[in-house]
């Protein structure tokens, strides 16, 4: 899977599956986000040793990671986690960040459009997000896409800094969000990439 995408503001990027050769530009992008981007991330991809497990995760198909690329670089990267256990097996959740430049242009709309089409091809019912409460533009941009605050989780977890924040749970039924995006991209935003 691989497709050029031409972004509201005429820039384009090349969508894809990540690659194991990739490993290098990944650490390099997560490196090069503000520390404040960083703050909230799960994981402390500032290691080498944490992006090299995500890619062994994506090798063992425990895990889907979308990147997108401009210029030999990542700007985004997007993961679709499949629950693949009893009462889970037709969730999934997808985690995305986008390069400061390259936010508030449909990168992230776009990311998150091929992260459903992925859930879908998995038979996915449901999807599902959790950030921290700061996350304000990412919570905006689920809630675009038609996802519901489910849960707020007072000081449940904690952030890289250490600090407790609250949880959001966000959720969205894919065949009600489908009917959602329709109306979001138009075929000129993608180029079939050969």
């Amino acid at each position: 899977m691989e497709h050029t995408a031409i972004l509201e503001n005429g820039r384009v990027v090349t969508i894809r599956s990540i690659l194991p050769e990739d490993m290098n530009l990944s650490f390099a992008f997560f490196k090069a986000l503000p520390e404040e981007d960083r703050k909230y991330l799960r994981r402390d991809v500032t290691r080498y040793s944490v992006v090299r497990r995500r890619i062994e995760l994506v090798e063992r198909g425990r895990m889907h990671i979308l990147i997108a690329l401009a210029g030999g670089e990542i700007v985004a990267d997007g993961t679709l986690e499949l629950a693949n256990h009893g009462w889970g097996d037709n969730i999934a959740e997808i985690r995305l960040i986008i390069a400061r430049p390259w936010q508030r242009h449909g990168l992230g709309t776009k990311m998150a459009r091929e992260l459903f089409m992925l859930a879908a091809e998995h038979r996915v019912d449901r999807v599902v997000v959790r950030m921290m409460r700061p996350q304000k533009g990412a919570r905006h941009i689920f809630r675009k896409l038609g996802f519901q605050d489910e849960f707020v989780l007072p000081k449940h977890v904690r952030d890289q800094s250490g600090e407790w924040q609250d949880m959001v749970i966000m959720r969205c039924n894919l065949e009600d969000l489908w009917q959602d995006m329709e109306g979001m991209t138009s075929e000129r935003d993608w180029v079939l990439h050969r």
